[in-house]
């Protein structure tokens, strides 16, 4: 573990410590949140941004890692954007949940409206920014690679991409609940267990920049079943978009 997280560092120092300080961040408001009473929209304020903070250190941490594969000069820049993009994320959501104030869908004043366009602003950059790495290793050139790896890259980052952009979907919704609110929900994540919910589609979509190269460099090793997997897990999270869209639960079957 050591040995690895050493690695880690190396490939790229500058996402790494972001990450590290975000996932410090997610455990800090997590235990924060068991000794805090403060409910935004009926949840502890606490929950969303440990959240958004332990995503978007996996996020870093893992971007980290696949970026060590590019030549520095394509992600001096793309580093320090993501920790002023993204930490200006956190920041927002954590100050937000201190004074017992929503962060996304508050339009209560001009200053918290501006606010909510700026924080779409910065994760609509961050993730086309996070697409052009993406192009980089369709184009580039890496024969150290094996071709199921490069190709899990490519659709995890891609994947990653479009339901990350969902997220307009749950702007324009108003809420990331559809055919109604309130209602049972597992805990901590929030899902809804009677109507829609778009966060799951978005959850599921994301995190396939995780998933698909751990699965091809661990299991499947092959670079059909790569292609293969990649498009059940894409049919898989436009399922539950859809089903989201249509009112319907995921865990109503």
């Amino acid at each position: 573990m050591t040995y690895f997280i050493a690695l880690l560092k190396a490939r790229n120092e500058y996402l790494f410590y972001f990450g590290m300080l975000s996932l410090l961040s997610a455990v800090i408001m997590f235990a924060v949140s068991k000794f805090s009473n403060v409910q935004i929209s009926g949840v502890n304020a606490w929950y969303k941004p440990s959240k958004f903070a332990l995503s978007i250190g996996i996020f870093s941490l893992t971007m980290g890692w696949y970026t060590g594969y590019l030549s520095y000069k394509y992600i001096h820049i793309y580093n320090w954007a993501m920790i002023i993009f993204l930490g200006f994320e956190v920041f927002y959501i954590s100050l937000q949940a201190s004074r017992g104030q929503l962060s996304h869908y508050n339009i209560s004043s001009t200053l918290y409206a501006s606010l909510t366009v700026v924080m779409a602003i910065s994760a609509i950059a961050a993730t086309l920014y996070t697409g052009y790495i993406g192009i980089l290793f369709c184009t580039g050139d890496f024969a150290e690679l094996p071709d199921y790896y490069l190709w899990a890259i490519r659709f995890g980052i891609f994947l990653f991409v479009i339901f990350a952009l969902e997220g307009a979907i749950i702007g324009a919704n108003g809420s990331h609940r559809v055919g109604g609110a309130g209602g049972s929900a597992i805990p901590f994540l929030n899902w809804s267990l009677q109507y829609g919910d778009l966060r799951i589609a978005h959850f599921i979509g994301m995190h396939a920049l995780q998933v698909l190269p751990l699965i091809a460099f661990y299991v499947l090793k092959d670079i059909r079943l790569v292609i293969s997997a990649g498009i059940m897990y894409g049919l898989l999270a436009c399922f539950c978009l859809v089903l989201a869209l249509n009112a319907r639960s995921l865990f109503s079957f």
